[in-house]
């Protein structure tokens, strides 16, 4: 790691982008990378150290993107390397499906005392995200003996063919993919900047959510035929979506009304990234099962699928993984989590509520920003080309995203016309107020000369 990006919290872009040693590298990825990965813009990054990041060309950048939510603790901490360093030399791999070690039942006990609600739980260890989704859906179907699921557009749960089933977010993702796992219904979420059944949060009575009771059950979804609701406590790769609390103990009320499962989506919202360890906690919600990844472990693949002890009662056999719980990704998830509740969560919570602060005055200010949401470092800034049509301004977000990539600063869009600012939880107010300070400057100028048509932007979840 070069000093300069051990010592400072600013970009400085020394080549045109992408630069020499970059674009030998972009060169040979198109040609034996697969083309449906999704690139915003072209970073090729060699090191990082806490919200750096350094590319091959020596041009450093601000990461407010964190590996897409994973980096919680910052690029390489310190003490997540030495966890990893210590567990490498000594265990990298038995298989937790057919061995023991310790460190699996010493992070299944961690998560099980932090994740809401009382009594004991079980885990289930995966390496990503939509592996803890695909736990949920087999985990639901035989514990209830249903088959069906209710889950909402604009979600994204994974790409496998199962999460892929309730992912709703774009099209792309499950064009040629057909048929896919029978029996999901999906419905509008509860965006009250957007909302699907034009009513006003004082007077809607959560329609959103009661649509479930009062006219799915009664017209095409039984609910004895369900199995499980599927929700993001905050909604991401759809834009960074913070319902009103209302709406999710509604959807609990309905799954404890009818012997649903309620699994609450946290891949992207927990491990301390809205401020608390998991975005639940905002609002009082306790799901019966909870699905986890991104920032569990810094960095290394993880993810876990949690439920009560009771649910999760399925036979040897059943779901298991070859690498899920790797002992070298447990010790970087049981470092992580000793980083996040000794500073990095309460700091997020810090952070984010100063950058809130300064965004609330954006729509004043600026003629393209519509609406300012999130809690903590779970940001979004949905910018429309007008405040009373919110007419979409996709070009505009595009465009956003590519000049603050030449300014230095990482950020990526989500939904149709949001950016999301998801930095790692490390960054105080100076990074913070950087970042502000290069998107503020780019969002001016796109203001000032309009602008200019550029390609449909991919994201990533």
């Amino acid at each position: 790691m070069s000093a300069t990006v051990r010592n400072s919290k600013s970009p400085l872009i020394r080549t045109a982008l992408p630069g020499p040693k970059a674009k030998k590298v972009l060169a040979e990825d198109k040609i034996y990378v697969s083309p449906s990965y999704t690139r915003a813009y072209p970073l090729v990054a060699k090191r990082g150290r806490g919200a750096i990041v350094e590319d091959v060309d020596g041009n450093r950048f601000l990461d407010f993107s964190a590996g897409i939510a994973v980096v919680s603790t910052g690029h390489c901490h310190p003490k997540v390397v030495r966890a990893i360093q210590k567990q490498a030399s000594e265990l990298i791999h038995m298989s937790g499906t057919d061995f023991y070690y310790p460190g699996l039942s010493e992070l299944a006990r961690k998560l099980s005392e932090i994740t809401p609600g009382k009594g004991t739980k079980r885990v289930y260890f995966g390496n990503s995200g939509t592996e803890a989704i695909e736990a949920a859906m087999k985990l639901a179907r035989i514990y209830t003996g249903r088959d069906k699921f209710i889950a909402f557009f604009n979600c994204f749960h994974g790409r496998t063919m199962g999460s892929l089933s309730l992912t709703a977010s774009r099209a792309v993702q499950r064009r040629g993919f057909s048929p896919l796992i029978p029996g999901v219904t999906h419905i509008p979420y509860a965006d009250c900047y957007r909302c699907a059944y034009n009513l006003k949060p004082q007077d809607c009575g959560m329609y959103c959510a009661r649509i479930i009771e009062e006219r799915l059950f009664r017209t095409t979804v039984p609910a004895d035929e369900v199995a499980a609701i599927f929700v993001e406590p905050i909604q991401g790769e759809g834009g960074y979506i913070v319902p009103p609390r209302e709406f999710l103990l509604e959807l609990r009320r309905i799954c404890d009304e009818y012997g649903i499962l309620l699994v609450a989506d946290e891949v992207q919202s927990g491990m301390g990234r809205t401020g608390k360890m998991w975005a639940c906690d905002h609002f009082g919600l306790v799901p019966d099962i909870i699905c986890i990844g991104k920032g569990i472990a810094s960095g290394l693949p993880l993810s876990a699928t949690v439920s009560r002890a009771e649910i999760m009662n399925w036979p040897p056999g059943a779901h298991a993984s070859t690498f899920g719980g790797n002992p070298v990704a447990i010790a970087a998830s049981l470092e992580t989590i000793s980083l996040l509740e000794g500073k990095y969560t309460a700091q997020a919570a810090r952070t984010g509520d100063y950058l809130m602060k300064r965004l609330r005055e954006w729509p004043q200010r600026h003629r393209l920003v519509g609406d300012i949401r999130g809690k903590g470092l779970m940001v979004g800034i949905e910018l429309v080309k007008d405040r009373q049509t919110k007419q979409f301004a996709i070009d505009e977000r595009n465009e956003l995203i590519q000049l603050c990539f030449e300014k230095g600063l990482l950020i990526l869009g989500c939904g149709t016309s949001t950016i999301r600012l998801m930095p790692p939880l490390v960054i105080g107010r100076e990074e913070a107020d950087i970042a502000l300070g290069i998107i503020e400057e780019c969002l001016t100028r796109i203001e000032k000369e309009g602008a200019a048509t550029v390609p449909q932007l991919p994201t990533e979840s």
